[in-house]
């Protein structure tokens, strides 16, 4: 599995709608093992995180270990954590953030490689481009209403709001986030790694 899972990376870097990543130096940030336990699904690399090749090396990432109740050396151990965001790629800076997840890019990698992790007990949706994704008609009309319907998911999904520093103004408006939604990952996340 190990080497199916090297070769897929392989082609994600030779691919031709990724030329320009490679132009740039870019290497694909996400980090899979085949005894993975959980999946992280998020939207796509930040800069930091990109020129770090470190996924989720800034504040959110601070703020989703957090949430998680993991520490750092959890969090980055493959053979818990599959970190798998909707692009693999930083995609540069738009009007108001960074730019969306590519269009597609999931369609050609995420299935491929998630086939090849055969432990994954839990899967995390962070943010609404992962949510519409894996949730399709499931999902709520709006990433508010998703997340507070995390129960819905329960136990092999469960849907997270963006933990970007950008989103205090929705924590402050949902206190239930934290209040519910928060004890209710950790400690599906607690039970999936000391399992």
């Amino acid at each position: 599995m190990k080497n199916r899972l090297d070769g897929i990376r392989a082609e994600i870097v030779a691919h031709d709608s990724n030329a320009w990543a490679r132009e740039l130096g870019y290497e694909p940030i996400y980090s899979v093992a085949p005894d993975a336990r959980i999946a992280l699904i998020g939207q796509a690399p930040g800069r930091r995180a990109q020129e770090s090749r470190v996924p989720w090396n800034d504040a959110s990432g601070v703020k989703l270990r957090t949430w998680l109740g993991v520490d750092d050396e959890q969090f980055y151990d493959p053979s818990l954590f599959a970190i798998l965001p909707m692009d693999f790629y930083y995609p540069g800076k738009g009007a108001s953030g960074d730019l969306p997840p590519r269009k597609g890019f999931a369609d050609l990698w995420h299935k491929r490689i998630l086939a090849e992790l055969g432990d994954l007990a839990l899967t995390i949706l962070v943010g609404g481009y992962a949510q519409k994704y894996y949730l399709g008609d499931r999902a709520k009309p709006s990433l508010t209403e998703t997340v507070s319907a995390y129960a819905e998911y329960l136990p092999s999904m469960i849907p997270l709001v963006h933990p970007s520093p950008l989103n205090f103004r929705w924590q402050a408006r949902n206190p239930w986030f934290e209040a519910e939604v928060v004890p209710a990952l950790r400690s599906l996340v607690t039970k999936v790694i000391t399992a």
